[in-house]
């Protein structure tokens, strides 16, 4: 029997999305995202690295920036175009305070109501497989939690209002991308031509697999699977998480 889960609520007006690469969004998220942008929501998209190890035999030097190009193509398909990367070593990201500021910082910047993140679970489970985490999805995913309270405090990295970014508490809710298990999730089938078309678009990325990897047959499938959970056909299942005191 499908678990049924609650139909994400939509009435946020601004949401930003915070993962450790290019294109970890891609994989069913950014079906979501486009009927967000469509519906009118304002969202950005902060990248922890730039993705610069992702690509066997591409050296790091050459990767990066290519990846970046692949990103901002990719969002703009499915209507975002406030891309950041804040540079942190693809591979290698470290939990502390530095990530947290560096995530603060976009918060506080960007002011959104809802954030997005991967999970930070150490395992996630993968056509019916139970996958080890990639380590830069750990830590970036405790990191947003912690800095959607930290980008309220006024207390916390005042060096950020040294910058002119004022604290700002407004954010609502997170949702988890991956979550095990899921609470809400979204109907995308109007949108997945989009999310697919955005998964496409890290075209250096995905040829770098080395294997063959339909993003068409990728997407579908994995909303096909979320989609029964709220009686539709195609879904993307978020965690959602609520802020202390909200």
């Amino acid at each position: 029997m499908t678990r049924q889960l609650e139909i994400l609520p939509e009435d946020f007006g601004r949401a930003l999305a915070v993962v450790a690469h290019p294109d970890d969004l891609e994989y069913g998220a950014a079906s979501a995202i486009a009927r967000w942008t469509r519906n009118g929501t304002s969202v950005g998209y902060t990248m922890v690295t730039d993705g610069e190890a992702g690509i066997d035999g591409l050296d790091p030097a050459e990767a990066g920036p290519l990846r970046q190009k692949e990103q901002i193509a990719s969002a703009a398909i499915v209507g975002v175009d406030d891309v950041t990367f804040l540079g942190h070593r693809d591979g290698v990201v470290e939990t502390g305070l530095d990530l947290r500021r560096d995530i603060a910082r976009q918060i506080r910047r960007y002011r959104p109501e809802v954030l997005v993140t991967a999970t930070y679970e150490p395992t996630y489970d993968m056509a019916g497989k139970r996958i080890i985490n990639q380590a830069d999805h750990r830590a970036v995913g405790v990191a947003v939690l912690d800095a959607a309270r930290d980008a309220g405090n006024r207390w916390i990295f005042p060096e950020l209002l040294d910058e002119g970014h004022e604290p700002w508490a407004g954010v609502r809710h997170v949702y988890v991308m991956g979550a095990n298990p899921p609470t809400h999730a979204v109907d995308v089938i109007d949108h997945l031509d989009a999310g697919v078309a955005s998964l496409r678009a890290h075209e250096a990325y995905l040829r770098g697999l080395g294997r063959d990897f339909d993003p068409e047959t990728f997407v579908h499938a994995v909303t096909a699977m979320a989609g029964p959970t709220i009686g539709v056909r195609h879904a993307v299942a978020f965690g959602q998480i609520h802020l202390q005191g909200v």
